[in-house]
């Protein structure tokens, strides 16, 4: 098999992780108005969650919907127990960014000291590679894809045709707006910090999959390739997050067939610069959560 077919492979797995956590990363935005410096401790807490599960249970299944809960409790904790009384008084958004960075040393500490710092393996017996399509995929990866295609289905289904989407786009245009509508802004905005808390916690998992291995870093690690993304395709619009992740994902495995792959994550960097100097609005500008 080709090194460029190999990479495409690799690249769609790595863009359906992406994809998972950059449209959560985006809803978020886009209804609060600032980046949550958090979202990859929400990975990193959905991915333990899963691994222990796994290791109790021995489920795939299981171990996804362990993932959910716990990066949601993450994301539902984060939200009322800080982010929500800054905000009723006014916070700046650079204030409540800077809080997240606090809370993201806090939670990956915490990690760190009940697990340990060692990297812990997380693989699922899933036999020979797959060939589809010319490509040579894993158990792991088709999972992982099989995933992204069911959550990016289900948020927009969610978006476009349901009183929660409608009413969630109404919030990220405008909050006072959305209120003198009769819709409670608070009420939706707890429920996205829900919604993309699980999702985080789902592509943590993902993400443990796809590399096989869980270190407390990892979701921090992993953060500004997501942001990456998320600039790349529109920040705060989920559907430009879909098209930046799989520009991303794809470009960094595939480069990483043709140069050490120590060096893949500087590609998602130059990527975003050049996006950046070209269409600095991103390839879907991010008006807002509108749909087509």
């Amino acid at each position: 098999m080709s090194a460029l077919l190999l990479g495409l492979g690799f690249g769609l797995a790595t863009a359906a992780v992406l994809a998972i956590s950059t449209v959560a990363l985006s809803l978020q935005f886009s209804v609060t108005n600032f980046p949550n410096f958090a979202h990859g401790e929400m990975m990193t807490v959905g991915a333990y969650a899963a691994y222990t599960t796994y290791l109790t249970w021995g489920n795939v299944v299981v171990a996804g919907i362990a993932s959910i809960v716990a990066g949601a409790a993450v994301g539902v904790a984060m939200n009322l127990s800080v982010i929500a009384p800054f905000r009723r008084r006014n916070a700046a958004p650079l204030t409540l960014f800077v809080l997240t960075i606090g809370i993201a040393l806090i939670v990956q500490n915490v990690v760190l000291f009940h697990y340990g710092g060692q990297t812990e393996t997380l693989q699922v017996n899933g036999g020979v590679p797959h060939h589809i399509l010319g490509l040579e995929l894993t158990t792991e990866q088709l999972i992982i894809i099989g995933l992204a295609i069911v959550v990016m289905l289900g948020v927009h289904v969610m978006l476009k045709y349901t009183s929660f989407g409608r009413a969630q786009r109404a919030v990220a245009e405008s909050p006072s707006l959305a209120e003198s509508s009769g819709i409670s802004s608070r009420r939706i905005i707890n429920l996205t910090w829900v919604i993309t808390g699980g999702l985080a916690g789902l592509a943590g998992y993902a993400l443990a999959l796809d590399t096989g291995g869980l270190t407390p870093t990892m979701g921090f690690n992993f953060l500004l390739v997501v942001f990456a993304a998320a600039i790349l395709g529109g920040i705060g619009q989920p559907y430009g997050a879909m098209l930046g992740s799989l520009v991303v994902g794809v470009a960094m495995e595939v480069s990483a067939s043709y140069i050490p792959s120590d060096y893949k994550q500087v590609v998602a960097f130059v990527i975003l610069i050049a996006a950046l100097l070209i269409r600095p609005q991103g390839l879907i500008p991010a008006k807002s959560l509108a749909v087509a």
